[in-house]
Protein backbone atom coordinates (compact mmCIF):
# COMPACT_ATOMS: atom_id res chain seq x y z
CA UNK A 1 0.00 0.00 0.00
CA UNK A 2 1.34 3.63 -0.73
CA UNK A 3 1.06 5.91 1.68
CA UNK A 4 0.94 9.74 1.01
CA UNK A 5 2.09 12.34 3.40
CA UNK A 6 1.63 16.73 4.21
CA UNK A 7 3.31 18.54 6.75
CA UNK A 8 1.06 16.86 9.30
CA UNK A 9 -0.52 13.91 8.47
CA UNK A 10 0.52 10.59 6.24
CA UNK A 11 -2.46 9.27 4.85
CA UNK A 12 -4.01 6.90 1.92
CA UNK A 13 -7.75 8.06 1.58
CA UNK A 14 -8.86 6.76 -1.76
CA UNK A 15 -13.03 7.63 -2.29
CA UNK A 16 -15.17 6.31 -5.43
CA UNK A 17 -17.12 9.25 -6.17
CA UNK A 18 -20.49 9.40 -8.45
CA UNK A 19 -22.33 12.67 -9.30
CA UNK A 20 -25.13 13.08 -12.61
CA UNK A 21 -26.13 16.14 -13.98
CA UNK A 22 -29.18 18.23 -12.97
CA UNK A 23 -32.30 15.53 -13.90
CA UNK A 24 -29.77 12.93 -14.60
CA UNK A 25 -30.34 14.77 -18.34
CA UNK A 26 -27.47 12.90 -21.01
CA UNK A 27 -25.68 15.88 -21.72
CA UNK A 28 -21.99 15.30 -20.62
CA UNK A 29 -19.58 14.57 -23.52
CA UNK A 30 -16.18 15.63 -22.24
CA UNK A 31 -15.14 17.43 -19.17
CA UNK A 32 -12.09 15.25 -18.81
CA UNK A 33 -9.53 18.33 -19.04
CA UNK A 34 -11.50 20.00 -16.93
CA UNK A 35 -11.70 17.49 -13.73
CA UNK A 36 -7.99 16.78 -14.56
CA UNK A 37 -7.14 20.14 -14.67
CA UNK A 38 -9.08 21.27 -11.41
CA UNK A 39 -7.50 17.93 -9.27
CA UNK A 40 -3.84 18.82 -10.45
CA UNK A 41 -4.49 22.06 -9.07
CA UNK A 42 -5.88 20.37 -5.93
CA UNK A 43 -2.93 18.48 -5.28
CA UNK A 44 -5.86 15.37 -5.94
CA UNK A 45 -4.88 11.77 -7.06
CA UNK A 46 -6.94 11.02 -10.03
CA UNK A 47 -6.60 6.90 -10.01
CA UNK A 48 -9.56 6.37 -12.38
CA UNK A 49 -11.99 8.64 -14.12
CA UNK A 50 -15.35 7.71 -16.64
CA UNK A 51 -17.36 10.06 -17.76
CA UNK A 52 -20.79 8.86 -18.74
CA UNK A 53 -23.41 10.97 -20.70
CA UNK A 54 -25.57 10.89 -17.36
CA UNK A 55 -22.73 10.83 -14.53
CA UNK A 56 -19.01 10.66 -13.46
CA UNK A 57 -16.79 8.16 -11.85
CA UNK A 58 -13.95 9.08 -10.56
CA UNK A 59 -11.85 7.30 -8.16
CA UNK A 60 -9.55 9.70 -6.52
CA UNK A 61 -7.03 10.27 -3.35
CA UNK A 62 -7.40 13.07 -1.56
CA UNK A 63 -5.87 14.73 1.72
CA UNK A 64 -7.97 14.05 4.61
CA UNK A 65 -6.97 17.56 5.95
CA UNK A 66 -8.42 19.49 2.35
CA UNK A 67 -11.51 16.75 2.59
CA UNK A 68 -13.49 15.26 -0.09
CA UNK A 69 -16.17 17.18 0.28
CA UNK A 70 -14.33 20.34 -0.68
CA UNK A 71 -12.58 18.34 -3.27
CA UNK A 72 -15.85 17.72 -5.00
CA UNK A 73 -17.23 21.23 -4.37
CA UNK A 74 -14.57 22.53 -6.60
CA UNK A 75 -14.31 20.05 -9.57
CA UNK A 76 -18.44 20.53 -9.81
CA UNK A 77 -17.94 24.33 -9.52
CA UNK A 78 -15.36 24.66 -12.09
CA UNK A 79 -16.62 22.23 -14.46
CA UNK A 80 -20.27 23.79 -14.19
CA UNK A 81 -18.67 27.14 -15.10
CA UNK A 82 -16.64 26.77 -17.95
CA UNK A 83 -19.16 24.17 -19.37
CA UNK A 84 -22.06 26.79 -19.10
CA UNK A 85 -19.84 29.26 -20.49
CA UNK A 86 -18.83 27.49 -23.37
CA UNK A 87 -21.64 25.80 -24.22
CA UNK A 88 -24.56 28.67 -23.75
CA UNK A 89 -27.83 25.90 -24.98
CA UNK A 90 -26.74 24.11 -20.99
CA UNK A 91 -28.00 27.61 -19.10
CA UNK A 92 -31.16 27.68 -20.97
CA UNK A 93 -31.26 23.33 -20.36
CA UNK A 94 -30.79 23.47 -16.82
CA UNK A 95 -30.61 25.50 -14.22
CA UNK A 96 -27.36 24.29 -12.69
CA UNK A 97 -25.26 21.51 -14.58
CA UNK A 98 -24.96 19.28 -11.84
CA UNK A 99 -27.26 18.13 -9.15
CA UNK A 100 -26.22 19.14 -5.22
CA UNK A 101 -25.79 15.60 -4.19
CA UNK A 102 -22.85 13.13 -5.11
CA UNK A 103 -22.61 9.57 -3.97
CA UNK A 104 -19.18 8.97 -2.14
CA UNK A 105 -17.59 5.83 -0.27
CA UNK A 106 -14.26 5.09 0.52
CA UNK A 107 -12.54 2.20 -0.85
CA UNK A 108 -10.73 0.95 2.13
CA UNK A 109 -12.76 -2.48 2.17
CA UNK A 110 -12.69 -3.56 -1.70
CA UNK A 111 -9.66 -3.85 -3.34
CA UNK A 112 -8.52 -1.18 -5.55
CA UNK A 113 -8.35 -2.99 -8.97
CA UNK A 114 -11.99 -4.35 -8.38
CA UNK A 115 -12.80 -0.19 -7.96
CA UNK A 116 -10.48 0.47 -11.11
CA UNK A 117 -12.29 -2.40 -12.98
CA UNK A 118 -15.91 -1.72 -11.85
CA UNK A 119 -15.33 2.28 -13.67
CA UNK A 120 -13.27 1.10 -16.78
CA UNK A 121 -16.46 -1.18 -17.38
CA UNK A 122 -19.28 1.29 -16.90
CA UNK A 123 -19.50 1.97 -20.79
CA UNK A 124 -19.95 -1.54 -21.46
CA UNK A 125 -23.13 -1.70 -18.82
Amino acid sequence: MEYKSNNNVVYSCKYHVVWCPKYRRSVLVDGVELIIETCERLKVEIIEMEIMPDHVHLLMEVDPQYGVHRAVKQIKGYSSRVLREEFPWLKSRLPSLWTNSYFVSTVGGAPLAVIKQYIQNQKSV
